[in-house]
C-alpha cells in the first residue's frame, strides 16, 4: 500500500501545511534556486490548489485568472504540464524540464523526484480517467513512462525510459536493459547502417 496519498487533499503531504511552507520546502529541495523550472512548476501548482480554497468566487476569480496565466506559461515555456488537479505530496522535485506530463488524475507522495521526459498517463483513451499513483520518496528515471492506475511503492526507483503498467512494489527498482556495445569493425557492426544517410551520404562515407 501507498502511505499517505489517500490523507492529501489538494496539495498537502501526510502532515497539510500552508501555502507558504509548501513552497519554501520546495525551494529548499530545488537548491534554493527560484529559477529552476522545476521550482517554478511546482510553485505555480501550489499556488493553483490554494486559491481554490477561496470559497468567494469572486475573490477567487482574479487568482483563476493569474493561475491559468501562469500554467500555461509553464508548460508551454518550461514544458512541463501539472495540472492543479494532481495530488501533490511535499518536497516534490522535477530535476531538469521539457516534456514532463502528469495525468490530471494522477497522485504522487511526498520526496519524489521526477526527472525530465516523463510521462505519468492514462493506460489507453478508452480508460483516459485512470492515472497512476506514486507512493513516498519514488524516483522516475529520465524518459520513463508510468501508464494506467497503477501504484508506485514507497521507496521504489523507475529507471530511465523504462515503460511501467503494472504494480510495483516498495522499494523495488525497474530496470531497463542498457544498451549494447559494438566493438568497431566487427561484424555486427558492418550490419548496423543509419536510415538517416541516403545513397549519396554512404559513398562519400566509404570513399573517405
Amino acid at each position: 500500500m501507498v502511505s499517505n496519498v489517500d490523507t492529501m487533499e489538494g496539495s498537502a503531504g501526510s502532515e497539510p501545511i500552508g501555502l507558504r511552507a509548501q513552497i519554501t520546502e520546495d525551494w529548499e529541495v530545488h537548491g534554493r534556486d527560484w529559477t529552476l523550472p522545476g521550482f517554478r512548476a511546482v510553485a505555480v501548482h501550489r499556488f493553483g490548489v490554494w486559491r481554490m480554497g477561496i470559497k468567494n468566487r469572486w475573490l477567487r476569480a482574479p487568482c483563476s485568472i493569474l493561475y491559468n496565466f501562469l500554467y500555461r506559461y509553464v508548460r508551454n515555456h518550461y514544458g512541463i504540464e501539472l495540472l492543479y488537479t494532481v495530488k501533490v505530496g511535499r518536497r516534490l522535485m522535477i530535476g531538469h524540464q521539457g516534456t514532463i506530463v502528469f495525468h490530471e488524475n494522477s497522485q504522487v507522495g511526498d520526496d519524489c523526484i521526477i526527472r525530465h521526459g516523463v510521462t505519468l498517463g492514462a493506460g489507453s483513451h478508452k480508460r483516459s480517467h485512470d492515472a497512476p499513483r506514486l507512493g513516498n520518496r519514488v524516483q522516475i528515471g529520465a524518459g520513463a513512462m508510468i501508464l494506467g492506475p497503477i501504484t508506485i511503492g514507497d521507496g521504489a526507483a523507475i529507471g530511465a525510459n523504462a515503460v511501467v503498467t503494472s504494480d510495483v512494489p516498495p522499494g523495488a527498482k525497474v530496470i531497463v536493459a542498457p544498451a549494447q556495445i559494438v566493438p568497431a569493425g566487427s561484424r555486427s557492426s558492418t550490419a548496423i547502417e543509419s536510415p538517416a544517410l541516403s545513397h549519396s551520404d554512404k559513398a562519400l562515407t566509404e570513399s573517405a
